[in-house]
């Protein structure tokens, strides 16, 4: 108890800096522990969109979950009442808890078998007709229904009559009206069998997802009868068995997450495993779980992607807590060592320390990770590094694994302090004031050469890296076909580290020439301030690297997220070409069959290429008749528009060689206003090349593989054709790298040997001069919008007119999509989560260093105070050492961060498929960003003297230099 008393009156004496280790400590557990908070909402919120996609593309709701039996001659129909009832328990008591998500809807449906129908009145209904039906039952069914026509049926049988509900389809296919009145043949009944459709119905409400089957044709030979009825006449076997049965869940899928998502798949196989033991014929189907699936890979790779992007955070975390251990047992070693003297055994004072620490520890194990949950739901609406926008927050919550890595960090905290701590223990009073009289040696990193061994590394990484991407755009090979290595992701880390201990090797050097320099004319306060940088540099260093990592990692993470927004968009706008594409509906002459289909080319004969080019022969063609195109000027929010024909397959002839390519053909001064083109992409400005052929009908540009691999060259003459056209001479007038659409990059195709990727061949010629001379044919529309059009009021006017639009390519959309990816938001919210944890953890470090080092040179000051030195001289010094450390620190960080983005952004490119990759993958800086980080560390720097100036102000040095006498 006496310990304990002593623990406390200890922590209330140093309540500010057992506040300011508190805080720390706090903001340290945080960031562990957010670390799986932000990756479980993150990864749920990717799982729900690829479930939406999945959704929007296919028209079927992802959280259905079906199954059915089939019970055929093996299971006695007195016995099939009880099987069906069994899996009714079982689906209720086992699955339904089982999958763990809120139920939307539940339906049962029973059907008999299906029968023929013979109509009772043959002189009203035609007998000759062969009509057949079943008789089927659904739970809910008056609820989810709206009445077409007629009635709803009795719930009892009408003079032995059933009364039952169809679909409107079933009027037409059963060849009937309502009212009639049928029989079913030869079935094995106790009883004559009569049924009547009374009403016609349809969906209640289109957006419910009470029906499975959204298609109510399916039911076009169904009659529908009120569901106990079925079960008491039908499950029972009193009138006609049953014969299948199905259970349909509509599940809540936007409440999936890594947890729950396991326990359905669970669910579901345990219920297929039931149904496979109890039924022959049985079936399950699940809409997501093929997208679940691919959800569980995608997991694997964003954890790895997110872990090894919080490396240089983790680093910093270490540093942190080994930097602020040191400098209490700094501070109390003197402490220790009186105790050491007067009896106190090393237990005792090891003891003393775990409490004080598993104190503090607790706190933040209880507080730390509701703060991690503040910063994720924050993160959510990250757009870009430091960059917000309005979007729905992410759905969080603290877990076990959230509270396992705030034990593990509490854990790791508390034995960084022992460590010190212990080692503090071995020192009597005479041997600490023996090693305060010693020169300080180097620091550890230095004396092992720690820092030579990271630049290695990360320079290892980065050779790997480039060589792999080397294979990649050489053999054409998909980026997605290779596994994600962390270590490409944590090199830049190792290498901030690396450079800034390098630098910081030699720092103490540079303050030295500085204090040789003018050691004739310094001033006192700066004569002192020089010497106590250079002589102390080791002291500094924890602080330096912890603002050298802190403004690195910023400008690595601005810089990298930038790259990877920018390289997305300019891929997205430079595949498409316009902000949007329509592809239009040509009428032409080909046979049914033979190329008709909208927006289609039409198939023609295979031909001899060689008689083809020579004119031998010329093989019949569609005639095609071109639509209008003004309309397509007059939409609502059209900027430009121009017309793009794009023929792949063309083949050319010059000289001896001969070949395919893709032809596209334009019309120059329309193109150039509605195209778009990333800059410095070719020697000269885009416009610069239409200009070059829009002279010439004739005059064409040829890509720069075309060129390389046939010889060709401006001035150049070439014979260009297709099927079914004959040859014409176009001229050489320019070549091009790259174009709107145009991707040059080697593909591995069915013309390649030893599966060599080959460089597609690509020209553009004026499309008139092809149209008169070679042919005409379906064009695609590209357009421009202004920068304030609305896309949907684009859409219903082509609907409102009648466009025979067959597809629409809207860049914007795509766009959209790609800034709200998941693994773009994972990327953005996780570098700047990094960086303004690491932000506020730096700034606490910064403040706690001074704040012990202020406290702890009181003797020092005052000694200067008593020899002259003003108060504005003192508050002098101490903005020359933050210069000196701080401000140095603040340059070296921002040469190592530049010089890591320049070297290691392009790591990122291996996320992407390279071969897909044009524009090529380019490393982006944006001034805005490092002004945000300056001013973010600029604030931190400031509000950090301020408090240091306020402290210095309040220490009383006549009574330092008293305490020093005594």
């Amino acid at each position: 108890m006496a310990l304990l008393v002593m623990i406390l009156r200890k922590m209330i004496k140093n309540k500010w800096l057992e506040l300011s280790l508190l805080l720390g400590l706090i903001l340290s557990v945080a960031l562990v522990s957010s670390m799986p908070i932000y990756s479980s909402a993150i990864l749920q919120r990717m799982l729900v969109k690829d479930l939406e996609n999945l959704q929007l593309d296919t028209g079927q709701y992802p959280g259905a979950h079906w199954s059915s039996i089939y019970m055929g001659e093996e299971i006695k129909p007195e016995d099939r009442q009880k099987r069906v009832q069994q899996v009714d328990e079982y689906m209720k008591n086992t699955a339904m808890p089982g999958f763990t998500l809120p139920i939307l809807q539940y339906v049962r449906e029973r059907s008999t078998d299906k029968f023929q129908l013979v109509p009772t009145d043959t002189e009203k209904v035609d007998a000759r007709v062969n009509r057949i039906a079943e008789i089927s039952a659904m739970t809910d069914l008056e609820k989810n229904i709206r009445l077409v026509d007629g009635r709803l049926p009795a719930k009892q049988p009408v003079n032995g009559v059933y009364e039952a509900l169809v679909v409107e389809g079933a009027l037409t296919n059963l060849k009937m009206v309502l009212g009639n009145e049928f029989t079913i043949k030869n079935a094995k009944t106790n009883a004559p069998l009569k049924i009547k459709p009374v009403g016609v119905i349809d969906r209640k409400d289109y957006d419910s997802l009470y029906w499975y089957n959204s298609h109510l044709s399916n039911y076009n030979s169904t009659f529908f009868i009120d569901f106990d009825l079925f079960e008491k006449d039908f499950t029972s076997n009193k009138v006609v068995p049953v014969r299948s049965s199905y259970w349909y869940f509509a599940l809540d899928y936007s409440q999936m997450d890594l947890n729950n998502v396991k326990t359905l798949i669970s669910t579901h196989k345990q219920l297929e495993h039931y149904l496979a033991s109890n039924f022959k014929n049985y079936g399950t189907k699940m809409n997501a779980l093929q997208t679940i699936g691919t959800y569980f890979e995608k997991e694997k790779k964003l954890r790895i992607m997110l872990w090894s992007l919080n490396v240089p955070v983790m680093i910093m975390l270490g540093f942190y807590l080994f930097m602020v251990s040191n400098l209490i047992m700094d501070r109390q070693k003197t402490e220790i060592a009186v105790l050491r003297s007067r009896g106190a055994s090393r237990w005792q004072i090891m003891l003393a320390y775990f409490i004080e620490g598993a104190l503090l520890g607790i706190v933040a194990f209880i507080v730390g990770p509701f703060f991690g949950m503040v910063f994720t739901k924050i993160l959510g609406a990250s757009n870009g590094f430091l960059e917000f926008v309005q979007r729905a927050a992410l759905k969080v919550r603290i877990d076990r694994d959230a509270y396992e890595y705030a034990f593990y960090a509490v854990a790791s905290s508390l034995f960084m302090t022992l460590i010190p701590a212990f080692l503090a223990t071995r020192a009597t009073i005479v041997g600490h004031k023996q090693q305060m009289a010693r020169k300080e040696k180097k620091s550890f990193w230095h004396r092992f050469f720690i820092d030579i061994i990271l630049i290695g590394v990360s320079l290892y990484g980065l050779k790997n890296y480039r060589d792999r991407m080397s294979d990649l755009m050489s053999l054409g090979v998909d980026s997605a076909d290779l596994k994600i290595d962390p270590l490409l992701f944590l090199v830049p880390a190792l290498f901030i580290l690396g450079l800034g201990l390098v630098i910081l090797r030699i720092y103490p050097l540079f303050i030295r020439l500085v204090y040789w320099l003018g050691r004739k004319w310094w001033p006192p306060s700066l004569y002192s301030t020089l010497i106590q940088v250079g002589r102390s540099s080791t002291q500094y260093q924890f602080l330096m690297v912890f603002l050298i990592i802190t403004i690195a990692t910023g400008l690595f993470s601005a810089s990298a997220a930038r790259t990877m927004n920018q390289n997305t968009e300019d891929k997205i706008r430079y595949k498409n070409g316009a902000d949007i594409v329509l592809q239009v509906r040509w009428e032409n002459d080909a046979p049914v069959g033979g190329g008709g289909a909208p927006g289609a080319q039409p198939a023609e004969e295979q031909v001899d290429l060689d008689k083809v080019l020579s004119g031998e022969i010329v093989p019949k063609r569609t005639q095609w008749t071109e639509p209008p195109f003004q309309p397509f000027t007059e939409l609502p929010g059209v900027e430009h528009a121009a017309k793009v024909f794009v023929k792949p397959g063309a083949t050319f002839e010059a000289g001896s060689k001969n070949g395919t390519f893709t032809l596209m053909g334009i019309e120059t001064d329309e193109f150039g206003r509605t195209a778009w083109m990333k800059d410095r992409l070719l020697p000269h400005h885009f416009y610069n090349y239409l200009n070059l052929i829009a002279s010439e009908p004739s005059a064409v540009l040829i890509s720069k593989s075309l060129a390389q691999q046939q010889g060709l060259k401006p001035g150049d003459s070439i014979m260009v054709s297709w099927s079914g056209v004959k040859p014409h001479p176009f001229v050489v007038y320019g070549v091009i790298d790259y174009w709107p659409s145009f991707n040059p990059n080697p593909k591995v195709t069915e013309e390649s040997v030893d599966n060599k990727a080959i460089a597609p061949a690509f020209m553009v010629g004026h499309l008139q001069y092809i149209q008169n001379n070679l042919s005409l044919e379906p064009y695609d529309v590209w357009i421009k919008l202004k920068p304030d059009a609305e896309r949907q009021q684009l859409y219903d006017a082509i609907a409102e007119k009648k466009i025979p639009v067959t597809n629409i390519i809207d860049t914007r959309e795509e766009l959209r999509k790609a800034k709200n990816d998941p693994f773009t938001l994972a990327i953005n919210g996780v570098m700047t989560l990094g960086f303004l944890i690491s932000v506020i953890i730096s700034f606490f470090g910064f403040l706690l260093y001074w704040v012990l080092s202020l406290f702890g040179r009181i003797l020092q000051l005052g000694i200067l105070r008593a020899m002259g030195i003003s108060f504005a001289q003192l508050i002098g010094m101490l903005i020359t050492e933050q210069i000196l450390t701080s401000g140095a620190a603040i340059a070296i960080g921002m040469l190592c961060g530049n010089a890591t983005s320049h070297l290691f952004v392009p790591l990122f490119q291996i996320a992407f498929n390279p071969t897909t990759q044009v524009p090529p993958f380019q490393v982006t800086f944006d001034p805005r960003d490092s002004l945000q980080l300056y001013v973010v560390v600029t604030f931190m720097i400031t509000v950090g003297l301020f408090i240091l100036g306020y402290l210095l102000s309040r220490i009383k040095i006549h009574q330092a230099v008293k305490l020093g006498e005594d």
